[in-house]
């Protein structure tokens, strides 16, 4: 009796140890609600496009694509710096190799973006690390002169660098940031990353930005990588989570997203919680795109595209796990769907998939 008794109490003693442990670290991580949150996003039913056709081949870890008016896309390389041409038939030239990037684990050459007045001033915009911070530079596709740098001393990190970059219904300039792998970061107003920015086309801070004088528009955000607007003008993004939740977040100006405090939803009133949640194997969020009425998410993990309703709602899978990881969803003229995948073996690399809802 006197051993069971030993071996209770030592038992009860390591219990309430490892609770108060928990505690602890649930405190300071943030929400209880939002370390034990479910993921709303469950068993999303698996539905067929009516078409998939691979359209070109042979790229390189692409990042981002961008239509041109004659319905053409210039397409970013991550690590090769590469910005390339694809026609609608799946012609492949290369533009321009953007050579003042850097090569930290998730940085070079990332997103793209045509000027919405293109057909008058030619240019192109791309988001770059280098060696200093992270930025977004413009160029004109027939014209060899230097890059023209924007807006720079964007926070750079070997990780978690964002940069997905697209010209909103109001002719900004949206750039998602990531906080570096530096949290603390995300919830400083002064400081670039981890926040959605919004910019002139010349990259000055927009007229009507939250804060006065600051590119910032929203901020609390981990690793933003997708961005897009539904047809009323609302602005809805993606976000990594760490180990618990993806996040598919409604964004407004002035709103705070949580991390490094909570992840996925928390319930607190400082900030904003998002419309849909994902456990990341199943998930890992990239681009997004606003197409039919619906939100479409390239995964990466998750080896997936998901459709889901604007309110987080309704969610279904598609093309999951059959071409490998998938980086960028984007409409194109033709009604079908652009998507790139990311990381294939040799010896054809990346495609570009044409997917026809």
């Amino acid at each position: 009796m006197r051993w069971r008794r030993i071996l209770v109490f030592g038992l009860t003693g390591l219990l309430v140890v490892a609770v108060a442990a928990t505690a602890v670290g649930i405190y300071s991580y943030g929400s209880f609600y939002g370390w034990w949150a479910r993921p709303t996003v469950r068993d999303a039913p698996v539905v067929e496009p009516a078409a998939v056709e691979p359209i070109a081949r042979g790229l390189r870890m692409p990042f981002d694509l961008a239509f041109l008016p004659d319905g053409s896309a210039v397409v970013t390389e991550r690590e090769s710096g590469r910005l390339r041409r694809v026609t609608a038939d799946g012609q492949v030239t290369e533009v321009r190799t953007i050579t003042e990037i850097a090569h930290p684990v998730q940085g070079g050459l990332q997103g793209v973006a045509v000027s919405p007045t293109y057909q008058r001033d030619g240019w192109i915009y791309i988001f770059h690390t280098t060696e200093r911070d992270d930025r977004v530079s413009r160029l004109r596709l027939d014209s060899p002169a230097p890059l023209e740098p924007i807006l720079t001393g964007i926070t750079p990190g070997e990780i978690h660098n964002g940069g997905r970059i697209r010209f909103g219904p109001d002719g900004m300039l949206y750039v998602t940031t990531g906080e570096a792998d530096d949290r603390p970061k995300a919830q400083d107003r002064n400081d670039l990353g981890g926040k959605i920015l919004r910019v002139t086309p010349d990259g000055k801070p927009a007229p009507g930005n939250p804060i006065d004088g600051s590119p910032v528009y929203s901020w609390g955000l981990r690793d933003p990588q997708g961005i897009a607007w539904d047809e009323t003008g609302q602005l809805y993004a993606s976000d990594f989570g760490h180990h618990k939740l993806d996040e598919l977040d409604r964004i407004e100006p002035g709103a705070n997203y949580g991390w490094p405090e909570v992840e996925g939803t928390g319930g607190e009133p400082e900030f904003t919680d998002p419309i849909a949640t994902w456990k990341p194997a199943d998930a890992s969020p990239s681009g997004i795109a606003y197409h039919d009425g619906r939100i479409w998410i390239a995964c990466l993990r998750g080896e997936r595209l998901y459709r889901i309703n604007t309110d987080g709602s309704s969610a279904e899978q598609l093309l999951t796990g059959k071409y490998g990881r998938l980086r960028q969803v984007t409409p194109a003229p033709d009604g079908s769907l652009w998507v790139l995948t990311n990381g294939h073996a040799a010896p054809d690399y990346d495609m570009i998939l044409r997917v026809t809802p």
